[in-house]
């Protein structure tokens, strides 16, 4: 396994590549992408431990679209089952993916421990869903430090857990080894990660614009309220299908293919498409 060092403009490559992945299958990756939610959603309700669950499953679901956008972009379609790949490669990647997800739950638990020994726990019930999100409460200064430490924290758990699924399934690598590689194919193609994040960036600013202009002429028309509410959460939903699709061309761009000996077990299921030699331009 072979790190690339890609130059900056890659970065808004895999953005382009992403949205140009997504509208090949658009049902079925937003499908896809709601069912990981909603399966994440439903582990939440599990007595005492079902947001540590809901967290856990997260590298998993992150690996799901991974495949399925590979799939699309090799002109299939992806079928719902591949929700379940981590699931079904034998035991060996069935445990590392175990692994790697209890990793990921004990460490956004520790990040929200953190979060709460400044504001007391504020902030995590409003991330988590359990309070809404007053004005008193956003300008709470309290709040607003959990926030930003939030922010801080969670940048160096996301690269660590980046690559780390993709790692583990396509490559076989055990999930420590597989942090490490994540955290150093990150930080060493800092530039075009950069790009990329700025790239989702302004894609979503761009998105949020056209949803209120969209809303506007709703109210202006006398339709807004509940299909305003809905354009929203669908726009949303779409965008955030859309970045989730645009992951496995960062993995296959950092990393050599796998070998056909170490990719797994299930004969359907391809490593994302080669690398191209140089990233020319979309």
């Amino acid at each position: 396994m072979k790190l690339h060092i890609v130059p900056a403009r890659t970065g808004m490559a895999w953005v382009k590549l992403g949205i140009r992945a997504f509208w090949r299958q658009p049902m079925a990756l937003a499908a896809l992408f709601f069912m990981t939610m909603a399966s994440m959603s439903v582990a939440t309700m599990v007595p005492l431990v079902g947001p540590a669950i809901a967290l856990a499953l997260l590298p998993s679901a992150t690996l799901a679209m991974m495949v399925a956008a590979a799939e699309a972009t090799q002109g299939r379609f992806p079928m719902p089952t591949v929700l379940l790949v981590a699931f079904r490669t034998g035991r060996q990647r069935l445990r590392d993916m175990l692994v790697l997800g209890a990793l990921y739950a004990v460490g956004f638990l520790g990040v929200m421990g953190l979060w709460a020994l400044i504001d007391g726990g504020q902030f995590a019930q409003v991330y988590l869903g359990g309070a809404p999100l007053t004005k008193e409460v956003a300008e709470n200064p309290a709040f607003q430090s959990a926030m930003w430490l939030s922010m801080i924290l969670y940048l160096p758990l996301s690269l660590l857990f980046w690559h780390a699924p993709g790692l583990v399934h396509w490559h076989g690598v055990p999930p420590v080894k597989a942090l490490f590689f994540s955290i150093v194919a990150c930080v060493r193609n800092f530039g075009a990660f950069l790009v990329y994040g700025l790239g989702w960036l302004g894609v979503f600013l761009l998105g949020g614009l056209v949803v209120s202009i969209v809303s506007a002429l709703l109210a202006v028309a006398g339709l807004a309220g509940a299909a305003a509410g809905g354009i929203m959460v669908g726009a949303a939903m779409m965008m955030a299908a859309m970045f989730f699709t645009s992951v496995v061309f960062t993995f296959r761009d950092c990393f050599d293919p796998p070998s056909t000996a170490t990719v797994h077990e299930a004969p359907h299921d391809e490593p994302p498409p080669p690398p191209p030699s140089t990233p020319g331009p979309l």
